[in-house]
């Protein structure tokens, strides 16, 4: 073994290690109930992530800001939190009710309130993982805020640059700015920042948005003054977790109710003894699938089907959405928006109502002789929120004194996923899934193989997949010793083995559902973070995920409607 070959696998121990204090440190702060980011009890998890330099925070090690890494953190948390020095993460304790307007972030479904000036509350009810992805994001953010505090303060009684009073300025003023004095004020924050202008110009055009023109501006001015208070006059910014999330999580409550909630809709249809197949999807692909043929015939008779998809997706084309929407809904779907707090929305399609001669998804021979299935589609679970959803979901009903097992026949998992081989909109096939840090792997058949996506314009890989603690936390020594390992790792997510997991238990342990349930799993890119500039950071997939997205929905529905 040569030296560079030891000192390789020396760097990702040296990151693994860094990622298993990070999680130990923030299960210590839990259960603590409160500590200080940027004070000797935030220590370790700053330490530990400025030691690993994850792929998604760029440059945070480095003395210069990161910004692509900061709208993909803002983007995660509500808005508004710069301005905080309290952050309070709580379980849904009812102030949904209250007069306080939940503040939900563009890219992550959690309910957040404003209580004053000074602080924000975080409800979470998607269990340990949300906790970690928040946490995790703050101490970016944090971090990134002392290296502003750094370039602006002169002194330590609190005397700053001249470009943090035209900064200042420029954000404080009432009025609207013009051009001139944007890029006046985007000069200044370019030096705060030791960024050109040019970066500057074009972050600021990515964080804008309607209602906040100067967004980035205000984020970068309410983050250096909240760290120089840190800094001049101690008023740390604290992080609390509420007795009631502390005394909740782990409990599966919100997975409980969203469960009973679901059975009670199956059983209120007569559909609780139906062959039931679970799809762990979006509120789309399944629905589009099947109802765009019927709903949109015009258009569908004229393109091909993925050109059909494809301006479905558009955001401008809604009601073109709208139209199979209520298509399906008159056709035999069944559409429960989430109440319990999983934020996990679900359909239940019933197939003897939707009449397959009009769609364009082949059915066997066997079908019209056989007892209908029931689709169910649910929305994407967040990490060990999967374990808790499946599990609850899984376990069988009392119906008038009775106990009903409910008789799922299969569960498909489709989802995204980064991959370390291939590029974004590549297809992956699992099999296996293998827990992070750990030699835990769950081996299992999987239905779905190579062969069944092949020569569709896309690249398919197979191969084992690790379920990783959190996406923002990996880097680039971990993932080359995951794709060089023997494990043979072609891509990580965040859920797969936790659903795994709740399958074997509920078949194969608790003897809940048939125990030769067939299990489906294929993810799609959304990045190669061994790639730069290819992280989740650098932007979405737009329409380089429609193809595979449904390429995977409609070989899942085949196998489902041809068994």
């Amino acid at each position: 073994m040569n030296k560079k070959k030891i000192h390789e696998r020396t760097r990702a121990q040296e990151s693994s290690n860094a990622i298993e204090r990070m999680y130990i440190t923030m299960r210590h702060l839990f259960n603590r109930g409160f500590y200080k980011p940027m004070g000797v009890s935030g220590e370790t998890l700053r330490e530990s992530l400025l030691l690993l330099r994850p792929e998604i925070y760029g440059s945070i090690s480095e003395e210069k800001a990161e910004l692509e890494g900061l709208l993909y953190v803002i983007d995660r948390l509500p808005e508004g939190i710069e301005e905080c020095s309290f952050i309070n993460l709580t379980s849904d304790e009812g102030y949904g009710n209250s007069h306080f307007k939940p503040i939900i972030p563009p890219k992550r479904r959690r309910n957040c309130y404003r209580i004053d000036d000074e602080q924000m509350n975080i409800e979470i009810t998607r269990g340990r993982s949300e906790i970690y992805d928040i946490l995790t994001h703050l101490t970016f953010l944090f971090v990134e805020s002392h290296k502003i505090s750094k370039r602006v303060l002169i002194d330590d009684k609190g005397t700053t640059t001249r470009d943090w009073i035209k900064l200042e300025k420029a954000v404080l003023s009432k009025k609207k700015l013009t051009q001139q004095e944007r890029e006046i004020a985007i000069t200044h924050t370019a030096n705060i920042l030791g960024r050109t202008f040019e970066e500057l110009t074009n972050a600021h055009a990515l964080f804008t948005t309607k209602t906040k023109p100067e967004r980035l501006l205000h984020i970068v001015y309410w983050l250096g003054k909240l760290a120089i208070e840190e800094v001049i006059n101690n008023n740390k910014r604290t992080v609390t977790f509420s007795p009631v999330l502390r005394e909740r999580l782990g409990h599966h409550i919100h997975g409980e109710i969203w469960a009973d909630n679901i059975k009670a809709v199956l059983n209120d249809n007569n559909l609780l003894k139906r062959p039931i197949h679970v799809i762990s999807a979006n509120m789309h692909s399944v629905m589009n699938s099947i109802f765009a043929p019927i709903a949109l015939k015009t258009m569908t008779s004229k393109k091909d089907i993925f050109e059909v998809y494809e301006a479905i997706s558009q955001k401008e084309n809604k009601a073109l959405r709208n139209k199979i929407t209520q298509v399906a809904l008159q056709r035999g779907m069944t559409y429960i928006k989430d109440t319990s707090g999983t934020n996990i929305d679900v359909q239940i399609f019933d197939t003897e109502k939707i009449d397959f001669s009009l769609t364009d998804i082949e059915v066997g021979d066997g079908f019209d002789k056989a007892e209908k299935p029931v689709i169910f589609v649910m929305d994407y679970a967040f990490g060990e929120q999967a374990y808790e959803t499946i599990d609850e979901l899984l376990k069988p009903i009392k119906v008038d004194g009775e106990k009903v097992h409910l008789n799922v026949e299969s569960v498909s998992i489709m989802g995204k996923a980064g991959i370390l081989e291939g590029g974004k909109g590549d297809i992956m096939i699992p099999s296996a899934h293998i827990f992070e840090g750990t030699a835990d792997n769950y081996p299992f058949e999987n239905e779905l193989c190579k062969a069944d996506l092949n020569n569709q314009g896309v690249d398919v890989y197979e191969g084992s997949m690790i379920t990783v603690l959190g996406t923002s936390l990996q880097n680039k020594e971990i993932l080359k010793f995951f794709y060089n390992s023997t494990w043979n790792v072609i891509g990580l997510e965040m859920e797969g083995a936790h659903y795994q997991k709740a399958i074997q238990a509920a078949s194969k342990v608790r003897g809940s559902i048939n125990p030769d349930v067939k299990v489906r799993y294929a993810y799609y890119a959304s990045d190669n973070p061994l790639e730069t500039g290819s992280t989740l950071a650098s932007g979405g997939l737009g329409t380089s995920g429609v193809k595979p997205t449904y390429l995977i929905t409609r070989k899942i529905l085949q196998q489902i409607f041809n068994n």
